[in-house]
């Protein structure tokens, strides 16, 4: 059996330098060959203007970035390839459960210190309260205090890219993206192939959007392509399609 992918859970610092990159993500999308080596890769990149004007080394670190971002789950970037009728809406959140898969810091950050923030009576969020959340998230000191900030300003980006903060000044509005059927379709057959904490119907995946418990039972129950059933805590998923690749074919 094919090995399955699996969430990056060893803490790192590449969101200090490419955050979200909605556009640019769909563009590699588009744009990536497997076979081809970095240097390659980025040559054609920066000739082709996949990303625009970027420079050629920005070219290199997006690609770099967006490498360790999709190319570990193989069968969805095929999917993404070839989904030309993808809109905006799910294309952020898309390219937000990619980042959280792939970072865990973002992933705690987006998953459970928003999802906190939401709940209290504030619900609101500062750039020197995400700088906080970072001291005590950093036991180990791996990091400075200037990249504790620099970390709070690109989790705070980020989030705002995915709809998850209402403002890019302080304070921020905790607030919940609209969550399409075809996003929370992609994402549950993502799950379904990648190894991860929690489980299907409750993890910090869906709970970053707001999908969980009762408003999250009756999503997955009118889900086109998925029959769901739970009785108590006994949870029960039927597919139609095969995979990710399958569905996506099945969309157009």
């Amino acid at each position: 059996m094919p090995v399955r992918s699996s969430e990056v859970v060893k803490r790192h610092s590449r969101l200090l330098k490419v955050a979200l990159e909605v556009e640019h993500s769909r563009s590699f999308w588009q744009h990536h060959r497997s076979e081809l080596d970095a240097k390659t890769d980025a040559d054609i990149a920066f000739s082709e203007f996949w990303f625009g004007t970027r420079s050629y080394a920005a070219v290199q670190t997006l690609l770099s970035n967006f490498r360790h971002r999709f190319e570990s789950f193989p069968n969805a970037l095929a999917a993404l390839a070839q989904w030309s009728s993808l809109e905006l809406e799910s294309c952020k959140l898309i390219c937000h459960w990619h980042l959280q898969l792939s970072d865990p810091v973002y992933r705690q950050f987006s998953g459970e210190f928003l999802v906190q923030r939401r709940a209290s009576l504030r619900g609101s969020v500062t750039r020197d309260a995400v700088v906080a959340w970072m001291d005590k998230l950093d036991t180990e000191r791996r990091w400075t205090k200037a990249s504790h900030i620099q970390f709070a300003s690109k989790l705070l980006s980020a989030a705002h890219g995915a709809g998850l903060v209402g403002s890019a000044k302080d304070p921020r509005p905790a607030v919940l993206p609209k969550v399409p059927d075809a996003a929370l379709g992609y994402l549950l057959r993502l799950l379904r192939e990648v190894e991860f904490e929690g489980q299907l119907h409750d993890n910090l995946y869906l709970r970053s959007v707001g999908l969980e418990g009762r408003s999250l039972d009756d999503r997955l129950r009118s889900l086109p392509g998925v029959t769901y059933r739970r009785i108590s805590e006994v949870v029960d998923f039927e597919w139609v399609d095969a995979d990710l690749v399958s569905w996506v074919r099945g969309l157009s």
